[in-house]
């Protein structure tokens, strides 16, 4: 217009008014808090209920303001919770398949309805987990709750499971553990973390508006983990899994122990995770990324920077360029400060450079996010990494000390490798002895992928169709593991009774007894001790035979051997495991006269008896053969572009004490279970009848098995199970014996935790923890196969 002045863009900004402020993004969230006086109680049979004694503990933000109150649980309200868990039970088991997966859809709608409560809830207690992932959850599980009894045949739910996290665990990890353990028909107590408590209360809420059973699903909230370990003794409680840090998770497993229920942990919190950088990777991407996983997101891993030397210097570079700009990073009081300048002092004083976004400020709890350059695998801040955003950087030059130091840390949770080379990808993915690989790409989880902690970093497997069967059990058996109480026991002195040692007089070889060997590093030999225990005929007669007293210096030399074997009996192709168990099964048959006597001999079986049991055991090396190649991995379908494998891989190197009842097939069942998967084992045969199983060794010395592979050490029961649970290289441990075993177990395998496969020799009817070995069923053999195995997920992002 003629005679107006004009103005530029940025003047007429700069003259425009301010709009009305947006109303608080935690208005319908605190209307809900409000709702409640900001007093949240437990959810129990579909309702909020108070406590008697009104206990309760306060939730705090960042800020240091009071979000809310939750309420303690006491002994009463942990009985009032797992009788309306059992009722829930009872009406959500009750429906059909089509029934539940309705509900579970239903809830989809629910929170499209209240999903911004939800959202601003987690938002307020610093529990983020965004309502479209919550979304993808409910569809992908409510679809297994439809196929449940279509494609996971002869199998039925558990009862009432318990979920249990930390304070530091994430919502989502929780839900991970929820939502499949509803869709198998399990009713769930969940016992949150304080700052996750609010969103699950609310989420419990809105699953009764989307018409879940009362009771199917329960709230406790607590102070501290004590309330999970007094659930866990509840008779009513049929399993119990952990997900969150690793030292409540420890005692978690400590407090339950001898209650007979078993217990899996998931540690998600602080593993060490390697992320490795190749020269052949994309470098402006992978910098990006690992300033991102490091510095930017909330830290439930430490992340270490893997970069091969010939291109250490251009990323070097690029950190320095990417991190200028970053701003300080709060940490969450003064005490982590005094750690984190501790962890760099140190490091530096070890020959470490460092990386920083800015000169770190002289005190606060404030620090710049550093990277501490040069330092080794050996150095603390790598071993035991501090809290606040520091990341050390590590080289290497082939793909060997690649995978050398990806697998130094005692976790095992994940990895991220950073290659244009696929080949190469692939290759370092398989030789890491980690759960989950993302290549050219970090921290993507999706419920369709199995998430299982290798090493240190769990017992369990969750998420996909693999993390259905905790939740599980096959119909034909009874609960692994009767409830019980705990007995007062001194760890320290279990096992550690002498049992009665006899030195065999050979001056007579014409009239002493039988003297036989034990198997280790595919030799018969005598024990190291070089004494024996007398083995004596059925009803305590005369001595039948003299088999070697094995000590923890014979299971040292057994697993020494089998770390050898292990790892190129499980590159072995499938069928070639089967062939050396159809081998062995040959072996067998050959001496089925020998076997059969032997059991007769040894347990007062008719010779009929023991015939049919050595005909069966032949039948059962078939049967594991025959599963080698036909129960394998695979591609998983992705919602977002790419593709991911889901791939078994064998535990390493197991223990395993064997049952009284069936001693030959018991053997063979457990010894085709482990092998076939890729296994090392050491066996303990039954110290009541160990005779059948000294006899099998003859089969084993003219197998083709690798030296080392099976190893059979024969003593006091109790002093191996020591030596077994005590070893560091032991993987797993399948136990049948007292629940004297089974306590001791349960409390000392925690460090490194191990695998636990407990049965009381106290089962229904007389057998063995309720099993029935002369039964072939296919869900009890599958249960063997997926104990036997830990799962891998590699995920390979697409343009």
């Amino acid at each position: 217009m003629a005679g107006s002045a004009t103005k530029t863009v940025y003047e007429i900004f700069q003259s425009m008014e301010s709009g009305p402020s947006a109303p608080s993004s935690t208005a319908t969230a605190q209307a809900w808090l409000d709702h409640h006086s900001r007093s949240l109680g437990l959810f129990i049979d579909g309702k909020f209920v108070r406590p008697a004694d009104g206990q309760s503990c306060s939730l705090a933000d960042s800020k240091g303001s009071t979000v809310c109150s939750t309420a303690c649980a006491e002994e009463a309200d942990i009985s009032q919770c797992a009788s309306s868990a059992v009722t829930g039970f009872n009406s959500w088991s009750g429906l059909t398949c089509y029934q539940r997966a309705k509900v579970l859809l239903r809830l989809v709608s629910v929170l499209g309805q209240h999903g911004q409560c939800l959202s601003e809830l987690c938002e307020l207690c610093e529990a983020s987990c965004s309502t479209s992932t919550l979304v993808r959850l409910l569809q992908y599980y409510s679809s297994w709750a439809q196929l449940r009894d279509t494609l996971i045949t002869n199998w039925t739910a558990l009862g009432v499971v318990a979920v249990v996290t930390s304070n530091d665990c994430s919502l989502y990890s929780l839900i991970l553990k929820v939502l499949p353990a509803l869709a198998m028909g399990n009713s769930v107590v969940v016992v949150p973390g304080q700052s996750t408590a609010p969103p699950v209360l609310l989420l419990a809420q809105l699953f009764t508006g989307a018409e879940l059973p009362a009771g199917a699903l329960n709230v406790l909230t607590g102070n501290d983990m004590t309330l999970g370990a007094k659930v866990a003794q509840n008779h009513s409680i049929s399993y119990v899994t952990y997900s969150g840090n690793k030292q409540d998770g420890v005692a978690l497993c400590k407090t339950s122990a001898g209650v007979g229920v078993p217990v899996s942990v998931s540690p998600c919190i602080g593993a060490t995770c390697p992320f490795i950088i190749f020269e052949s990777a994309d470098i402006n991407s992978a910098v990006d990324e690992v300033i991102e996983a490091a510095f930017k997101k909330k830290k439930e891993v430490c992340w270490v920077l893997c970069v091969q030397e010939s291109v250490v210097d251009s990323v070097v570079a690029h950190l320095r360029l990417r991190m200028a700009g970053l701003k300080c990073v709060t940490l969450p009081n003064d005490a982590d400060r005094i750690l984190v300048d501790a962890a760099v002092q140190e490091a530096q004083q070890l020959g470490a450079t460092l990386v920083q976004s800015h000169a770190d400020p002289t005190s606060g709890v404030q620090y710049p996010p550093t990277v501490l350059c040069g330092v080794a695998p050996s150095s603390p801040c790598v071993v035991s990494p501090s809290p606040g955003p520091l990341l050390p950087l590590m080289t290497f030059r082939s793909n060997t000390e690649a995978v050398t130091l990806g697998n130094h840390s005692p976790h095992g949770q994940a990895a991220s490798i950073w290659t244009e080379d696929l080949t190469l990808a692939l290759e370092t993915a398989k030789s890491l002895s980690v759960g989950s690989v993302w290549v050219n790409s970090h921290s993507i989880s999706d419920p369709c992928l199995p998430v299982s902690g290798h090493k240190d970093s769990g017992t369990c497997t969750d998420g996909g169709q693999e993390g259905l069967y905790q939740f599980l059990r096959p119909a034909s058996s009874s609960s692994p593991v009767s409830h019980s109480s705990p007995v007062s026991m001194d760890y320290s002195r279990f096992g550690t009774e002498a049992s009665p040692v006899i030195i065999p007089d050979d001056s007579d070889p014409a009239r002493a007894p039988q003297s036989y060997l034990q198997f280790v590093a595919g030799k018969a030999c005598k024990s190291v001790s070089g004494c024996s225990v007398a083995v004596r005929s059925p009803g305590g007669g005369g001595v039948l035979a003299y088999c070697p007293d094995g000590g923890r210096k014979d299971v040292r030399n057994a697993v020494e051997a089998a770390i050898k074997v292990q790892p190129g009996w499980m590159k072995k192709s499938p069928s070639a495991r089967a062939q050396s168990l159809h081998s062995l099964a040959k072996g067998l048959e050959a001496k089925r006269r020998d076997l059969a006597a032997s059991i007769s001999s040894q347990t007062g079986l008719s010779v009929d008896e023991a015939e049919k049991e050595v005909e069966l055991s032949i039948t059962r090396l078939g049967v594991w053969a025959a599963y080698c190649d036909k129960v394998q991995g695979g591609s998983l379908p992705m919602p977002k572009s790419g593709s991911a494998l889901s791939i078994p891989e064998a535990l390493g190197v197991m223990g395993v004490i064997l049952p009284d009842k069936n001693p030959l097939l018991s053997m063979v069942t457990v010894l085709g279970a482990t092998i076939a998967t890729g296994n090392a084992v050491i066996m303990v045969p039954s110290q009541k009848y160990p005779l059948p199983a000294l006899a099998f060794i003859k089969v084993l010395e003219s197998s083709d098995l690798p030296a080392g592979l099976v190893n059979v050490i024969t003593g006091s029961q109790d002093q191996l199970t020591v030596a077994l649970a005590t070893h560091s290289v032991i993987k797993a441990i399948w136990y049948w014996g007292s629940a004297e075993g089974c306590q001791y177990l349960q409390y000392t395998c925690t460090s490194p935790l191990k695998t636990l496969r407990l049965f009381s020799q106290k089962g229904k009817e007389g057998k063995d923890g309720g099993m029935d070995w002369t039964q072939c069923h296919p869900s009890l053999l599958e249960e063997m196969w997926r104990n036997a195995v830990q799962w891998k997920s590699i995920w390979i992002p697409t343009a």
